[in-house]
């Protein structure tokens, strides 16, 4: 796993072979942060990661120059692996939160510029959680959230959506 750009551009992190998380590929991964330099400045934000998996989207927004970001991963030894990852940065910008992401959208009273989630794209309560995120109120007037997802899904239909996008394998579906 690689850092595409940014202060730490180029660091690579060994993912154990052991781990159930898929990160999302680098050739996505750099052309949806392409498509998001349309949308927002990541200089200075405030971004919210949920089901942070191996921490590469987490790193890449530290990296991009994200004030602060907040990444929510259930899983213990993912959690651990991106708590390492950040302690080699010797970068305190992430804040590890290791619990239930449904928990997390339920209890959290903060707003956001930027989110990303990628859920396990088996969860059987994936096709619900744009709309919960939005119901929510947790994107700032003009936030973005980038919600990563299998090819099965369509959420053109949910209020806030605004495109589709597909980079081999991997569909986005970006809403404001």
């Amino acid at each position: 796993m690689r850092i595409i750009t940014g202060k730490y551009k180029g660091r690579h992190f060994d993912i154990p072979r052991a781990f159930k998380a898929r990160p999302t590929t680098d050739f996505a991964k750099e052309n949806i942060f392409n498509v998001m330099m349309g949308y927002l400045d990541f200089e200075g934000a405030e971004a919210l990661d949920l089901f942070a998996g191996t921490g590469s989207i987490s790193l890449e927004l530290v990296s991009r120059g994200c004030r602060q970001v907040i990444s929510v991963e259930a899983d213990r030894d993912h959690a651990n692996f991106i708590r390492r990852c950040f302690e080699k940065l010797n970068d305190q910008t992430d804040i590890l939160i290791r619990g239930d992401v449904f928990k997390f959208i339920k209890a959290c009273h903060r707003q956001f510029d930027f989110i990303f989630a990628d859920p396990p794209y088996a969860l059987e309560q994936l096709p619900q959680i744009p709309e919960l995120i939005l119901s929510k109120q947790l994107l700032k007037k003009d936030g973005v959230l980038v919600f990563e997802h299998g090819k099965q899904y369509d959420f053109s239909h949910i209020p806030g959506f605004v495109e589709h996008r597909v980079y081999g394998s991997v569909n986005f579906s970006i809403f404001q």
